[in-house]
């Protein structure tokens, strides 16, 4: 099992788990991102998750990195599905793992800001009206030539 990866199929939360517990884990927190059904007013019908897939497995990795070098002790996996996701579906679940309850609950939310901040994932929100690029990144972009 990889500690960081993309998948194109349901996620299982107690994987993720499993992949950071430990004697010395003294708190495992998760955190799961579902697709809901409205945003601001807007019924949403679904989402349509895209990725550079060899980019985003290393800039989670590096995520996890740097939590592990902000909250020492702390260990985490990171699993975010692409594909057509419904709504309630999982789409991207954390788990870390610390000492203690504080460092691991801290950490969890800086690898999520992080996620939307610098992985290369594309969502495009479909409603009963249209449909658009979601997101920091913006629209995907087309990926031709080499990329990093």
């Amino acid at each position: 099992m990889k500690q960081y990866e993309i998948v194109d199929g349901p996620i299982n939360i107690q994987d993720a788990i499993d992949k950071v517990l430990h004697p010395g884990a003294g708190a495992v927190t998760t955190f799961t991102g579902h697709v809901r059904e409205w945003t601001h007013g807007v019924r949403t019908l679904y989402l349509a998750y895209e990725a550079y897939i060899p980019m985003a497995e290393r800039k989670l990795a590096q995520i996890g990195a740097e939590v592990e070098e902000k909250w020492p002790g702390t260990r985490v996996a990171i699993t975010h599905r692409i594909g057509e996701l419904h709504i309630s579906d999982i789409a991207v679940v954390i788990a870390v793992s610390s000492p203690h309850r504080k460092a691991a609950y801290g950490a969890n939310e800086y690898a999520i800001e992080r996620i939307k901040e610098m992985v290369p994932i594309w969502k495009k929100e479909i409603w009963e009206d249209g449909e658009e690029w979601i997101g920091e990144q913006g629209k995907k972009p087309e990926l031709g030539g080499r990329a990093e």
